[in-house]
């Protein structure tokens, strides 16, 4: 159903952005706390150690119980409002874009649309189409996530005014290139492995044993997920680093905090600061996330796709019986 497929040509583009929208909110309000944790990792200086004094943060459930308690359960959700828009317009965007750009490719070249190449391809360009159109909400929904107490935005429209009056209309873009450098071969790879997995699922399991197909695609998506993520991580980190610049003072009840100049004056300091484990801080609660958010996506996706498919089709069967 990912992709374009001329033999069950079901779901348009606009539908294909329906679909993608509808699944990235409802996967979004499941995933929100792992991604502050997530968030709170990797604008960590120190060491995510407990034998470390200055580190807040040691661990998941260190991380989890502490937020907990000093900001309540909300703060597993703060930034939800912007990672919601970020999450349906990135869901439309993404999925719109790669069922036309797989469509594209079917009519006008001679590769099949159902190629992984094709797929990691499309999906790499549809997920940096997507990025350039979201990346403000992106750097707000990190700047929710990572400001402690007191607050210091009070609400979404108080956050881009502040932000544009203080440091201009350039801060809703940092962070964008090392987050185009990374989503490319992420998403691409997050496509072209689950049209893998999918294809050698189709191949081990027998025809009468494919009953589960939901559970096959939340498989397969956590899968795809977990092997991009992985491959992908260190630009995720520098991008959320770069976003929270001009940010320093209301991090300070986090502990340390570092002003970085650029992505390569960001990429020296932390091998020079932390080490190459620097560039993995956050990598459990990140993948954790990215088995999470990515199969929820696919399975929701399909499951969203499936369902318009059967209402046009019972639409259409309607109409001829009258």
């Amino acid at each position: 159903m990912v992709g374009y497929d001329p033999e069950a040509k079901c779901v348009s583009t606009v539908e294909a952005a329906a679909a993608g929208s509808a699944s990235g909110l409802v996967t979004r309000v499941l995933v929100s706390p792992l991604d502050v944790i997530k968030i709170r990792f990797q604008l960590q200086i120190e060491q995510l150690s407990s034998r470390n004094p200055g580190a807040k943060y040691h661990g998941i459930l260190q991380a989890v119980q502490r937020i907990f308690q000093e900001e309540g359960l909300v703060a597993f959700w703060k930034g939800h409002v912007p990672a919601q828009f970020l999450s349906v317009g990135y869901g439309a965007v993404q999925f719109m874009a790669f069922e036309s750009l797989t469509k594209l490719v079917h009519n006008v070249t001679s590769y099949n649309a159902r190629d992984s190449f094709v797929h990691f391809v499309c999906g790499g360009l549809a997920a940096c189409t997507a990025t350039v159109a979201v990346q403000p909400v992106d750097t707000l929904r990190t700047r929710f996530a990572a400001q402690g107490e007191p607050k210091l935005y009070r609400s979404l429209r108080h956050a881009v005014v502040t932000m544009y009056q203080t440091e201009g209309p350039r801060t809703f873009y940092r962070g964008l290139t090392p987050t185009i450098i990374a989503i490319f071969p992420y998403a691409g790879l997050q496509f072209s492995f689950y049209n893998i997995l999918q294809q050698f699922s189709e191949w081990v399991i027998p025809a009468e044993g494919r009953k589960g197909g939901n559970v096959k695609n939340l498989v397969c998506g956590s899968c795809a997920g977990i092997i991009s993520k992985t491959l992908t991580y260190p630009f995720d980190l520098f991008k959320k680093r770069l976003q929270v610049c001009g940010f320093e003072h209301a991090r300070a009840a986090f502990g340390q905090v570092r002003i970085y100049r650029g992505l390569l004056d960001c990429i020296r300091q932390i091998m020079r600061e932390e080490g190459p484990g620097g560039f993995f801080k956050g990598l459990s609660p990140s993948l954790l996330k990215a088995a999470v958010s990515t199969g929820l996506v696919f399975f929701w996706y399909e499951l969203f796709c499936s369902l318009l498919c059967a209402l046009k089709n019972t639409d259409s069967t309607t109409r001829k019986e009258g």
